[in-house]
């Protein structure tokens, strides 16, 4: 049994580390929901805040300005968590240590704001960047799937129903349909994204009190104040009415749509570990890559479990805004903030990795086209029997004569493949029968594959022209990025 290091001489190795961060996130994910990126916007937010005052009258000088501006990443860590544990309160444990280093501007950071000025403006900002940072990356995915239906948009599988066996579609079909929700979800995330406002400067429960207090009562300088520090922040729009915080619906808005999309993938990836289960399609398997410890022949479709397992998370954690949000009294309780600490990082940080590694997935699948077309022929007799049927009475036949000729000969070739375990030997025992004489030429022409897939390779080339390629016009620039896992 492993023992705890000695105290004092533990490393990273000897404390709970995520494995969202320290397993599979993307750095620039990782960075988004960073103390670093937290505590430096609190610093910008407070300058922005100090400048619009300052522009509307306020009596701050262009040295304070300066000295804020010179410290923004100059931040001490070990003295912020000293100044926290002393006054169990994270926001003033900052305000401290930025005018430690700012002294001439102490006594004008956070004038007028509450702790929320800084704390749900921040969040905002973190969601919207977080935003940003999975677009380009949903776009790829779609992207390297759009190549992959088209490339294989005539090639006919196998349906399925009820996972048992359908009408032929073709491979890029199938893909298309994975992309279709995709897109959906490429919709949602940007709506999510633009309809984000900025909370602004709203005070301790949302009346601005504290600001029109600072301006003498000029409503207009409040206002205004609001504009300029939502446009400093890179926001077009603030919320009109809060509370002391944004509503927490917005929280349930944005990971709504992360959910959805879970569950886009996990469709899509448990697709593709029923089609390896085939040996149809497989995800790409490296030359060194161990499938299992013991059965050395295996090879798992890690990756795409992974999504699946991953995804289930990332569809729970809407729960926690929902449950957030039913629970807010009045003007704000507290009891959100541990809560969305939690659940608004592993959010995206799921998310995220999800999306890359689907996006590696898309960028290597293996397809077999012998193994299509032989489970194809397995199954393709039983669905031509009406072809047969309708080519027979075209020839003369009786159609109610045919069909019990053709009942009989199916039943028979079931029991081969059922009860003996060997191949449908359905056409044989038609060439067999006298009776189909008259179209024994005709059974090659009548059995192609393609004649069954209906309009499957036309809808694929429709679908990715009118509704794929624009949504990913925007996006452009950055589809060359290709995905590398590191586990």
């Amino acid at each position: 049994m492993a023992t705890p290091a000695p105290a004092g001489e533990e490393d990273a190795f000897s404390r709970y580390r995520s494995p969202l961060v320290s397993r599979y996130a993307s750095p620039d994910m990782a960075f988004n929901f960073s103390e670093r990126k937290k505590f430096g916007t609190w610093r910008r937010l407070w300058l922005y805040l100090a400048q619009a005052e300052k522009s509307l009258g306020l009596p701050i000088t262009d040295e304070q300005i300066q000295e804020m501006e010179a410290n923004l990443d100059n931040i001490d860590f070990k003295m912020a968590a000293e100044e926290e544990k002393r006054l169990r309160h994270d926001v003033m444990a900052h305000v401290h240590t930025f005018a430690h280093c700012c002294p001439k501007a102490a006594g004008i950071i956070h004038l007028g704001a509450t702790s929320c000025y800084v704390g749900d403006n921040t969040d905002l900002i973190v969601l919207h960047d977080g935003l940003n940072l999975l677009l380009p990356k949903l776009a790829r995915v779609i992207s390297r799937l759009a190549g992959f239906a088209d490339k294989y948009a005539n090639l006919p599988t196998l349906g399925f129903t009820h996972y048992q066996p359908a009408q032929l579609t073709t491979v890029g079909k199938r893909c298309a349909l994975w992309i279709q929700d995709l897109c959906m979800d490429l919709h949602n995330l940007e709506r999510a994204r633009d309809e984000l406002r900025f909370r602004g400067v709203k005070g301790t429960t949302g009346t601005q009190a504290s600001f029109l207090q600072l301006f003498e009562g000029d409503h207009d300088k409040v206002e205004e104040l609001d504009r300029l520090v939502t446009a400093m922040a890179g926001f077009k729009r603030a919320y009109i009415v809060t509370g002391q915080t944004y509503s927490r619906k917005v929280d349930i808005e944005v990971l709504s749509v992360l959910a959805s999309l879970g569950a886009s993938i996990h469709k899509i990836c448990t697709d593709i570990r029923l089609l390896a289960n085939l040996k149809e399609i497989e995800e790409p398997f490296e030359k060194e890559q161990i499938g299992s410890s013991a059965m050395a022949y295996k090879r798992n479709p890690m990756r795409s479990e992974r999504c699946c397992s991953l995804a289930r998370h990332l569809m729970t954690l809407i729960l926690d805004p929902l449950q957030t949000a039913s629970v807010q009294w009045f003007e704000r309780t507290l009891d959100d903030s541990a809560n969305r600490r939690v659940s608004l990082a592993e959010a995206f940080l799921t998310a995220d990795i999800i999306l890359s590694t689907l996006q590696n997935i898309s960028e290597g699948l293996v397809v077999y086209p012998k193994v299509i077309a032989r489970r194809i022929q397995q199954e393709l007799p039983f669905m031509s029997t009406e072809n047969i049927i309708m080519a027979m009475v075209k020839a003369g036949g009786n159609r109610q004569d045919c069909h019990e000729k053709i009942r009989v000969l199916s039943q028979q070739a079931a029991a081969v493949v059922k009860q003996e375990g060997g191949d449908n030997d359905l056409i044989a025992r038609i060439r067999a029968d006298p009776y189909f004489s008259p179209i024994h030429d005709q059974l090659e022409t009548l059995l192609e594959p393609t004649s069954f897939t209906g309009r499957a390779s036309q809808q694929v080339t429709r679908f990715l022209k009118e509704e794929v390629y624009p949504v990913l016009a925007p996006y452009q620039s950055k589809m060359g990025v290709k995905m590398e896992l590191t586990l």
